[in-house]
């Protein structure tokens, strides 16, 4: 007895969605299919894998494979496997809504690729690689039929669930009395239209020339009944059951053995993406501990790279029989853009992820994995220099993250990184080109962190570097606040920034030949200093002069191991607390503004006016580093009255 059907509304921007894949751009639609197949896999996968797990779960697993089915009558294609299935609130979960972080960036981005596609503007191939890279490949089906049909059971349950829909906005869900263990996934196909790149999906050669193109490697049997010419004039036709792939797992092959072509689909699969490799990095250990790799590159970043809840993408097997995917274990987080597949030969079957967390296997595959990738990162500097370009830019900040966590490789992932500078308007540069462009006697790596190059580039800080011509590293991603502190040199020359501590920049001689006159001035200026410092003691633990100003009148510098602004700003963005530290004040002697302000202290000591001076030069400088004002109204208030008595 089937019980009643329920109608359900998709989220408004669910039904967004689906009205672009619906009416998708892509002009590649065959790709449909390699989804399912794709869904079907990790079904079969994910099945035994629960049996090996669960010996009480009663399942046959003798004969695990997927079934095509096309019916040319009816216009129909289905896609079933004998798979884990589903229940109905995982059906509910992971067929029925989109509602999860990413999608309404998936759907503006897929909106854009559309207007850039009818506007002329970008080729409608492009847009595809959107939709693996959301995730969400099953409503690849809408883009070739008009409703799509899906019947599953899980694995161990006796009731199923059938899901329908049109993409029209809204699905229907109802639970049936029995069905088939898995998945079956039914298209009721659009016409055929050959402009809109819709071909016959219920062709045979059509359906043959899709899987062997996209999931030849597949490691289960794709199975559909085919049609054959008897033998004699007068034989009838012999329908046969055929296995359209060869099943392949192409790690166990040698690379000469596998085309380009096989290694980007395989790498589709595993990553559940729509784009190109960057680079492909086959591995294969033997002795103590036998495993066999095959990792990818990949030539775009997730939208979940930087989410708390984002997936890694290596999947673990042993002895070629899959174990689980977004296995975390293999590669450390700053490297979890990497996609693959590790099959290792000792493990056990039954291994879980808390075991393998201790498992002193697992963490030598982990230590020469991340070796290997970064020395195939180290190889695209030279080897192929686009390639390590489009690489940094899309993992770069990721990537640097392991200056933090990772210590064994520290100086090798400082040489593979790359920082804007001032060098140069456009581009990135390498610790190496900039050691090798430092001038005679520097013994620092200069750098400056900050919001934006822009915000950098404007900083009092860098004046006097500008007027020497020495090249500053321009650090303004939020990870570059936090390796600063934890890397402290690169080839022997120490990181030092040029917003902390005391900056140096006179040759032995010109110190020699100045020191007099440096005397003076210090002498000079003592009561003013010292005045200033006791009428901004609440703010700051300092005030001196400055060898780092040729423009500005003032600036604000931290002590050499102190933390920066942004990132107390960081840390209590995140509700940790953090104690208010005074910073100090430095002076340009040059700038008439503080010559003026000594000269008005000397003549008129006990004008009230000159501590609100004060208070403005000390707020100037805080706003110039981008800092914050602790009481903005009375600094504006401040300054709109002193405005108001010079006009």
């Amino acid at each position: 007895m089937t019980a009643k059907i329920e109608q359900l509304e998709f989220q408004a921007e669910t039904r967004q969605l689906l009205d672009l894949m619906i009416h998708s751009v892509y002009s590649n639609k065959d790709t449909f299919l390699r989804e399912l197949v794709s869904n079907s896999s990790d079904a079969l996968d994910k099945l035994r894998l629960e049996s090996y797990r669960d010996k009480d779960l009663d399942v046959d697993t003798s004969d695990l494979h997927i079934e095509i089915e096309a019916d040319k009558e009816a216009r129909t294609l289905t896609v079933r496997d004998n798979g884990i299935g589903m229940s109905r609130d995982e059906v509910v979960e992971l067929i029925g809504t989109l509602a999860r972080s990413g999608t309404g960036e998936l759907r503006r981005t897929l909106a854009e690729a559309k207007d850039a596609v009818d506007s002329g503007v970008k080729d409608a191939a492009a847009s595809g690689e959107l939709i693996g890279q959301f995730g969400i490949g099953f409503y690849a089906t809408f883009m070739v039929a008009d409703k799509v049909t899906l019947t599953t059971r899980r694995a161990g349950e006796t009731s199923a669930t059938r899901w329908e829909s049109g993409g029209d906005g809204t699905y229907t869900i109802e639970t049936l009395d029995e069905a088939p263990q898995g998945t079956s996934v039914t298209l009721h196909l659009k016409p055929e239209d050959s402009d809109d790149h819709l071909f016959d999906y219920t062709s045979e050669w059509k359906i043959k020339e899709i899987v062997t193109k996209y999931s030849d490697f597949i490691s289960w049997p794709i199975r559909m009944e085919t049609e054959r010419p008897g033998s004699g004039e007068d034989a009838e036709i012999v329908r046969e059951t055929t296995t359209l792939n060869s099943m392949k797992a192409l790690w166990t092959r040698s690379r000469d053995e596998v085309s380009d072509e096989e290694y980007r689909e395989f790498y589709r699969h595993v990553a559940h993406a729509w784009d190109d490799p960057l680079e492909i990095i086959p591995m294969k250990a033997e002795g103590t501990f036998e495993y066999q790799a095959l990792l990818f590159l990949p030539s775009h970043a997730p939208h979940d790279l930087f989410m708390r809840d984002g997936k890694t993408g290596i999947s673990l097997y042993v002895r070629r029989v899959f174990i689980m995917d977004d296995c975390d274990d293999l590669v450390p987080p700053y490297l979890r853009f990497v996609k693959g597949v590790v099959d290792a030969q000792d493990l056990s079957l039954n291994v879980s992820r808390e075991i393998l967390q201790q498992d002193r296997q697992i963490r030598a595959i982990r230590r020469r994995l991340t070796k290997k990738v970064l020395s195939t990162i180290k190889d695209l500097m030279s080897s192929s220099p686009d390639k390590y370009r489009t690489l940094w830019t899309q993992f770069g900040r990721a990537i640097k993250e392991g200056l933090l966590s990772d210590t064994d490789n520290r100086e090798t992932i400082l040489g593979i990184s790359s920082f804007e500078s001032t060098h140069s308007d456009e581009g990135v540069t390498t610790l190496a080109e900039y050691v090798e462009r430092m001038k005679d006697g520097q013994e620092q790596i200069f750098y400056m962190t900050g919001e934006s190059r822009r915000q950098i580039e404007s900083s009092p800080h860098m004046e006097a570097f500008r007027a020497r011509g020495l090249e500053v590293l321009l650090l303004s991603d939020p990870v570059d606040e936090m390796w600063v502190g934890a890397a402290p040199e690169f080839d022997g020359k120490r990181f030092q920034s040029i917003a902390k501590g005391e900056v140096d920049l006179e040759s032995e001689e010109e110190k020699k030949a100045a020191e007099s006159e440096r005397e003076e001035r210090e002498k000079d200026f003592e009561p003013l200093l010292a005045w200033m410092q006791e009428t901004l003691d609440e703010y700051v633990q300092k005030v001196r002069l400055s060898s780092r100003l040729t423009e500005s009148p003032a600036c604000i510098v931290g002590d050499d191991f102190s933390m920066s602004p942004a990132l107390e700003r960081m840390y209590r963005a995140s509700g940790q607390p953090v104690p208010v530290t005074k910073r100090i004040l430095e002076l340009n002697p040059d700038h008439p503004l503080v010559t003026g302000l000594r000269a008005a202290r000397e003549e008129r000591p006990d004008e009230s006016a000159q501590a609100e001076t004060a208070q403005l030069l000390y707020g100037m400088a805080l706003l110039a580093e981008g800092g914050e004002l602790t009481d903005p109204a009375a600094f504006t208030k401040m300054l709109a009255d002193r405005l108001a008595r010079t006009v």
